[in-house]
């Protein structure tokens, strides 16, 4: 796999900063202390400390050299939600509407949808391993595949998954139609309509769909910034209530972009088990880490199977790829049952292009370049979003994933601010899609999927200044 030359101090200095090791304004060494030291070229040096500014930890001082940035807007505000179950569908419904009507991708400058954009989607190696499926499988393409997916994918996945210690049996995993139809199969093996289940908040509306369409009950269990998903919360929730199933997003959550820790996730599962109650893990962003190395899945610290674990291709490749998996553990004879009544099989020739390119390692060699774009975009528009907009605004920063998380005044008009928003063809996703309470109103979501245009930065530079023309 790819590296940079640089890496091998940057990602020194980033842990010696992050573990308090040096200090806020130390002065970093100079490029020739690092060129000597490390053996690299100067412009290696220099790129290697560009990419240490672009992400925010170190300020470049004219003449005086390199230093550890000094950036209060870092400091983490605390968060918390009152226990609301929700159970309101037409506050929900009228929600999703926000997202829906408002697709014009080509015409907006659209930081609301999370999926890879045309700058991050491998066109060229995508469409000449199809066209080697193609030559090489011929009319097979067109026949049905088995209904849980062709065996030699489902062992690729498998083999890939325990690299990063999630394992997992190929004869139990199935191949699903996208993540979603992954988290429809999970929640309806395990529930009926009218149970009551836990899911984190805020909450991508997509899952909230899911959920609202099985005609389920949820209680909503608050993220906070500092601590992630909110396990205590949780624990007392489970003693009172019968809930039937939890669902999270443990590796950068949607919409906050924070990674749960291995400390939660142990203990998440150590909840679940003591109240046999399965945890639906959606893993569909975990593969788009910042820093240091992939993170572990809850079903890595999963003994009994309550684990339910399911991700997809379709944010890391290419939204048409509908080709995603689930590992529904000791659920898996009655999961198996509603993916056959769902359709015989996912597209063959999906099947067979995720696995010309797992078993050539052109997957993740793609995640690499894709992994660094995607953190320059998020930092770009996280800059913008910090810079433009007023000093009471706050912005979190992702440490994976697609998006930003915005808190705006809470004495802002949020419809005026969104109307104003359309009228420059600027797109954000309101915070109320999150949750299906009022939680989250004076909120919204920024995706960086796109990158960066000087028209974005002017829009947001407009926007942000005139905020403080939409207070009461």
């Amino acid at each position: 796999m790819q590296t940079y030359k640089y890496e091998i101090f940057t990602s020194i200095i980033e842990e010696q900063i992050k573990s308090g090791v040096v200090k806020k304004g130390s002065r970093l060494p100079s490029t020739r202390e690092i060129k000597e030291k490390y053996h690299l070229s100067i412009s290696s040096v220099q790129s290697g400390y560009d990419y240490l500014v672009m992400k925010g930890w170190v300020e470049n001082v004219p003449r005086s050299g390199y230093f550890v940035a000094i950036n209060p807007k870092d400091s983490v505000p605390e968060h918390s939600l009152k226990q609301l179950p929700a159970t309101k569908d037409s506050l929900f419904n009228k929600n999703i509407e926000l997202t829906s009507t408002k697709s014009k991708s080509f015409e907006y400058n659209s930081f609301n949808a999370a999926s890879p954009t045309d700058i991050l989607i491998p066109q060229k190696l995508i469409l000449r391993k199809m066209q080697e499926v193609i030559r090489e499988k011929g009319a097979s393409l067109l026949r049905y595949y088995p209904p849980n997916g062709s065996f030699i994918l489902r062992e690729k996945i498998t083999y890939r998954a325990a690299q990063y210690g999630c394992r997992m049996n190929a004869e139990e995993l199935i191949i699903t139609d996208g993540a979603l139809q992954g988290l429809y199969i999970a929640l309806a093996s395990v529930t009926k309509a009218g149970d009551l289940i836990a899911v984190e908040s805020p909450c991508i509306f997509s899952v909230l769909e899911v959920i609202s369409n099985l005609k389920l009950k949820v209680i909503e269990i608050p993220i906070h910034y500092k601590n992630g998903f909110d396990v205590n919360y949780l624990r007392s929730i489970c003693d009172e209530n019968p809930i039937r199933a939890v669902v999270v997003t443990p590796n950068f959550h949607n919409p906050t972009g924070i990674l749960m820790t291995d400390d939660i996730k142990k203990e998440l599962v150590s909840i679940a088990e003591a109240h046999q109650i399965p945890i639906i893990e959606n893993d569909i962003y975990g593969d788009l880490y910042f820093d240091g190395t992939r993170p572990s899945c809850i079903r890595n610290f999963d003994q009994t199977g309550l684990v339910m674990t399911f991700s997809s291709f379709s944010k890391t490749l290419a939204p048409g790829i509908r080709l995603g998996w689930l590992n529904p553990g000791q659920f898996y004879a009655e999961a198996e049952r509603l993916k056959f009544s769902l359709g015989r099989s996912v597209a063959p020739i999906y099947q067979e292009l995720m696995i010309k390119l797992l078993e050539s390692n052109s997957y993740d060699r793609h995640l690499r370049s894709f992994r660094k774009q995607l953190e320059k975009q998020a930092i770009e528009l996280l800059d913008a979003l910090r810079k433009y907009f007023p000093e009471n605004c706050y912005f979190h920063r992702p440490q994976g994933g697609y998006s930003i998380w915005g808190e705006l005044p809470q004495n802002l008009n949020m419809e005026a601010f969104y109307e104003y928003c359309e009228s420059q063809r600027v797109l954000f996703t309101p915070g109320n899609t999150f949750s299906l309470t009022n939680e989250y109103h004076y909120y919204f979501r920024a995706v960086f999927a796109d990158r960066m245009a000087s028209e974005s930065i002017l829009s947001l530079e407009d926007l942000g200044g005139r905020v403080h023309e939409f207070l009461y």
